[in-house]
């Protein structure tokens, strides 16, 4: 038996270890700043940070919640907003 039999070997008995190292959870620690969302708003998750000015353009005063001067939202917020400033000019 070479080598690379022995690897597979002993590759397949501690596939089920390795598997639960390389799930990811879902749950986050961050939850999105605006009113009415559930996602999560961490940066593994796909989340992104935006200045106060850029979110009461989009969604108007009161609809989130800043933090330190930046509203966390989750991904498909995010995307939403750069969908809709995507021809702005901002330079």
């Amino acid at each position: 038996m070479g080598f690379k039999a022995k690897a597979r070997k002993h590759r397949t008995q501690d596939t089920s270890v390795a598997d639960n190292k390389g799930k990811k959870s879902n749950q986050g620690e961050l939850s999105c700043a605006l009113n009415g969302c559930d996602k999560f708003a961490d940066k593994s998750l796909g989340g992104r940070s935006l200045s106060l000015d850029n979110a009461i353009d989009m969604w108007g005063q009161g609809n989130f919640t800043p933090l330190k001067g930046r509203v966390r939202v989750c991904k498909s917020c995010y995307r939403a907003w750069k969908k809709e400033n995507k021809n702005e000019d901002t330079y």
